[in-house]
C-alpha cells in the first residue's frame, strides 16, 4: 500500500472513531478532518512520512510552515489541536508508543473579545420587528430566545417544540457532541415563542422544529445571522453584530450581575471554565472575586 493510500486509511478509520466513540457533532467531525486534510497535504508533499511515523520535528515544520503563510495565530493553534487529536487517537489504538505532539508549543492566540450589547441596544433591535406579521414575531421571538437563554446559533435553529417545557419553565438544548442541559426561558420568551407558534401552526403543523422558514422548513445559521445584522441595522446599533454577540452578551450580564460563573458555564454548555471566562470583559479583580466565591460554593 502506498503512503497516500495509509492515510486515507486512518483518515477514514479516525473520522469513525471521532463519530462513533467520541460522538461529536456532525460540524465539528468536517473541522477535524479540514485539519487533517492540511496536515496529510503537508506531510505526503515535504516528508513522505506514513501517519505513524511522522516525528515532533515533522510537526514542528508544519506549525513553522503554516506561520509563513500568514495562518493566524489562532489558526495555527486550532490546526495543531487538531493533529494532536489525530495522535491521541493513534495512541489510543495502539498504533503508536508515544505522542510526537508532545514537545511542540501552540502559539499563544490573540482572544479577541466580541462586542457586547447593552439592554437598550437588545431592546432596540427587537424593536425594529414587524409584529403584524408570521415573520416579524417569528424573527422577534429569535433574538429575545438567543438573548435570555444564551443558545448558540446551532442550538437555536435546531431546537425543537418538543424541547420546550414551558410549565416548568426552561428547555432542552441539544449541544456540542449531543450533550443535552436544561436552560431556563424568561416569560417574555416563552409569550412570544407561544405567540409566533399559534400564528405559524395553520402552514404546518406537522413540522417539529420550532424556527422555520416561509416555506415550512428549518431555517439555517445563515438566515439567523441575517436576521440578527439587520435588526441591528434598522437599531441603529453601530457594532460587529451576530448571533454569537447576543450569547456573549447573556453571559457577560450575567457574570456582571453577580451570577457564579460556574452556573454560567453550566447555562452556556462549556466543559471548560477557561472558556466561559472568555465571555467576560470584567476587571480582573471583579472576576477573581466571582471565581473565589465559585469555590466557597463549592466548599473545596
Amino acid at each position: 500500500m502506498d503512503i497516500q493510500k495509509k492515510w486515507e486509511r486512518v483518515k477514514t478509520e479516525y473520522r469513525r472513531y471521532l463519530v462513533a466513540e467520541r460522538r461529536l457533532s456532525e460540524n465539528t467531525v468536517a473541522a477535524y478532518m479540514r485539519d487533517y486534510d492540511d496536515f496529510m497535504h503537508y506531510v505526503l508533499r515535504l516528508h513522505t512520512a506514513v501517519p505513524k511515523d511522522v516525528t515532533s520535528e515533522i510537526i514542528s515544520k508544519y506549525m513553522d510552515w503554516l506561520y509563513r503563510s500568514g495562518c493566524s495565530s489562532a489558526s495555527q493553534a486550532r490546526k495543531l489541536s487538531g493533529v494532536k487529536s489525530l495522535y491521541n487517537y493513534l495512541l489510543i489504538k495502539e498504533k503508536i508508543e508515544q505522542m510526537p505532539t508532545e514537545s511542540v508549543e501552540a502559539p499563544k492566540a490573540e482572544r479577541l473579545l466580541p462586542d457586547v450589547l447593552t439592554v437598550e441596544e437588545i431592546d432596540a433591535m427587537i424593536a425594529t420587528f414587524d409584529m403584524t406579521t408570521v415573520k416579524g414575531c417569528r424573527d422577534n421571538a429569535i433574538v429575545e430566545v438567543l438573548y435570555s437563554t444564551g443558545l448558540r446559533v446551532s442550538e437555536l435553529v435546531s431546537l425543537r417544540i418538543d424541547n420546550l417545557f414551558f410549565g416548568e419553565g426552561y428547555i432542552r438544548v441539544v449541544g456540542k457532541g449531543d450533550k443535552q442541559r436544561l436552560v431556563p426561558v424568561g416569560s417574555a420568551a416563552r409569550d412570544k415563542i407561544q405567540l409566533y407558534m399559534e400564528l405559524r401552526r395553520p402552514k404546518r403543523s406537522t413540522e417539529a422544529t420550532l424556527f422555520l422558514n416561509n416555506r415550512g422548513e428549518p431555517l439555517t445559521r445563515i438566515m439567523v445571522f441575517n436576521i440578527i445584522k439587520q435588526a441591528a441595522r434598522l437599531a441603529g446599533v453601530d457594532k460587529n453584530i451576530s448571533p454569537h454577540t447576543l450569547r456573549h452578551s447573556y453571559a457577560t450580564h450575567l457574570l456582571e450581575g453577580g451570577a457564579n460563573i460556574r452556573q454560567v458555564q453550566e447555562l452556556l454548555g462549556h466543559e471548560s471554565i477557561s472558556t466561559t471566562e472568555v465571555y467576560t470583559h470584567l476587571d480582573r479583580k471583579h472576576l477573581r472575586r466571582v471565581v473565589e466565591d465559585s469555590f466557597v460554593d463549592l466548599d473545596i
